[in-house]
């Protein structure tokens, strides 16, 4: 089955204001009153909690409602209704999309994907004893450049049952594993990309049951530190990075976001094809990231070090 991968994420919110504020601040094109878009067309959704037109929630504090997934074209779409109505009751929309659920209760679409092609230039590193990539007198660094997400990456759900939700993914979507942490859940990838994963679940209680995190790809480093540092000076809490991860290479930044999960800028992700063996880890600290930054405001040599107070302040 030709998943590609998340097309759109749709929360039911507490606050539509401030999270339509924040997707704006993340670097999100708002398309209509609740649609906010990267700029391949892949994009979240909101509304308020108690929005009627909302699929329902998950009983948990989660804020997810739905995941919808982008498929190469309308074969896959009608395979997966084929499969899942043999247990299942598959709703049939107007554009040609479907509706269900998976195993866990998590609300899922499928449509011919929305991505428009991106043509779009990539960080390049001159290196010693490597080819050059970018060219004398081209400067690398301009900080009024744009750094905005390019397109929806991955989603994270906490699951109380990650061996059940595995296999629903793999047997019945077609979904591989590219790699594991031990006891915790499984990397996935679906049959229509080479990222390294589009979903990744966490063993959790059922009472945590949700949306962990969901991420847009950049540019590469440069973009996600520059969009990154932008989010610091626009208010916006810093939860985790910046910093690179070991499984999927990628790089990351994580925020705190008034959606119930945390928002990541990523970059940089590793590809896989059906050749790629997967690795198993136990989860821990040396295991989650290769290394781990904190921001700090900028600073100038001849003045206190970094992160040190002013002597005034004494």
């Amino acid at each position: 089955m030709k998943i590609i991968g998340p097309d759109e994420l749709v929360f039911g919110v507490d606050d539509v204001a401030a999270c339509t504020q924040y997707l704006k601040d993340y670097g999100l094109r708002q398309v209509s009153e609740r649609r906010f878009e990267a700029l391949d067309g892949t994009g979240i959704s909101i509304a308020h909690r108690d929005d009627a037109a909302l699929p329902p929630g998950l009983g948990t504090a989660s804020m997810l409602r739905k995941t919808i997934y982008g498929c190469a074209d309308q074969a896959t779409v009608d395979a997966i209704a084929s499969e899942l109505q043999k247990d299942r009751e598959v709703k049939r929309l107007s554009n040609g999309a479907i509706e269900s659920e998976d195993d866990l209760g998590f609300v899922l679409g499928f449509q011919v994907t929305v991505r428009r092609p991106l043509r779009l230039s990539a960080e390049l590193v001159n290196a010693p004893g490597a080819a050059q990539q970018r060219g004398v007198n081209a400067v690398a660094v301009d900080q009024n450049a744009p750094a905005l997400p390019r397109t929806l990456s991955h989603v994270v759900y906490f699951v109380p049952d990650a061996a059940k939700a595995e296999a629903f993914y793999v047997e019945r979507l077609g979904f591989v594993c590219t790699d594991r942490f031990t006891g915790v859940g499984p990397f996935l990838r679906p049959a229509g990309t080479t990222d390294h994963h589009t979903l990744f679940m966490i063993q959790t209680p059922p009472q945590m049951k949700g949306c962990e995190h969901f991420t847009f790809h950049l540019g590469g480093p440069t973009e996600l530190m520059l969009a990154g540092s932008r989010f610091v000076a626009k208010g916006y809490e810093s939860f985790w990075g910046p910093g690179r991860h070991k499984f999927g290479s990628n790089w990351f930044w994580y925020f705190n976001s008034p959606l119930g999960c945390h928002v990541e800028y990523d970059a940089d992700m590793d590809l896989h094809d059906d050749h790629w063996i997967a690795r198993e880890a136990a989860m821990g600290a040396d295991a989650s990231q290769l290394f781990l930054f904190q921001h700090r405001e900028k600073w100038a040599p001849g003045g206190p070090p970094p992160g040190a107070r002013h002597p005034a302040a004494h």
